[in-house]
């Protein structure tokens, strides 16, 4: 991989939000020190490199820290344009296209099928999974303007930037499948997106970055039971 500066990414391995990172940084081929963090015990390199919300991932350039997972990905292709491929498209239009598809996927998908993991309540938790299938439907859609019909990607033939924001999900949206028995992606409802998602895991980057599905149920179910633990039924 090519180097071009000091790169260090803070994360944490089950996290999907570091897993784009880590993808935008496979695809370009850039070499980067990772350092696994424990949320529980956040190092003071963590905790100076985001102090406003003290969350991974955190992209440390030459000293520089970049938060937030989309913004993140953004800088990465920015900063080495001339390295691998590009994640944004370069016409102004198409760009704009692939931000509002990012903006409607962390929006309308990522906030409600989170909010799966939070409540304790199974009424709340199937109105969270209702959200984000009629959410992913219409993400269908956004796959097909995205790509232009060139390609399975959204970025076309090649991974664009919708696709690393997404592919970082993309063991959670598997273990949460095996989890709950609902399907987020279902071949019958969203077929571009399923035929999608098999390219996706055969990609090089892909298989070297995701997250094995079985731990993040085992994790999942961890972080459920210490929730359910710490907060009180409301009867």
């Amino acid at each position: 991989m090519a180097g071009h500066g000091e790169l260090k990414l803070l994360g944490l391995w089950a996290s999907p939000y570091v897993t784009r990172a880590k993808l935008a940084l496979e695809i370009k081929g850039l070499s980067y020190e990772y350092v696994e963090e424990d949320l529980s015990n956040k190092s003071e390199l963590l905790l100076s490199s985001n102090p406003v919300h003290k969350a991974v991932p955190v992209l440390i350039h030459n000293g520089k820290p970049v938060c937030e997972s989309s913004v993140v990905v953004q800088y990465i292709d920015e900063s080495f344009a001339g390295t691998g491929p590009s994640l944004l498209p370069t016409d102004p239009y198409e760009r704009a296209v692939a931000r509002f598809w990012a903006v409607y996927l962390e929006d309308k998908v990522v906030t409600p099928w989170g909010r799966m993991f939070r409540v304790k309540n199974e009424e709340e938790k199937a109105e969270a999974m209702r959200q984000t299938v009629a959410a992913v439907d219409a993400l269908e859609g956004g796959l097909k303007e995205c790509s232009g019909g060139k390609g399975p990607f959204f970025g076309g033939e090649g991974v664009g930037y919708v696709d690393v924001l997404l592919g970082g999900m993309v063991s959670w949206v598997k273990a949460t499948e095996m989890m709950s028995g609902d399907k987020i992606i279902d071949a019958a409802k969203t077929p571009m997106l399923a035929a999608w998602m098999e390219r996706f895991c055969e990609l090089d980057a892909a298989k070297a970055v995701l997250q094995d599905v079985g731990a993040v149920v085992e994790y999942a179910r961890a972080v459920q039971a210490r929730l359910a633990a710490a907060t009180p039924d409301n009867n």
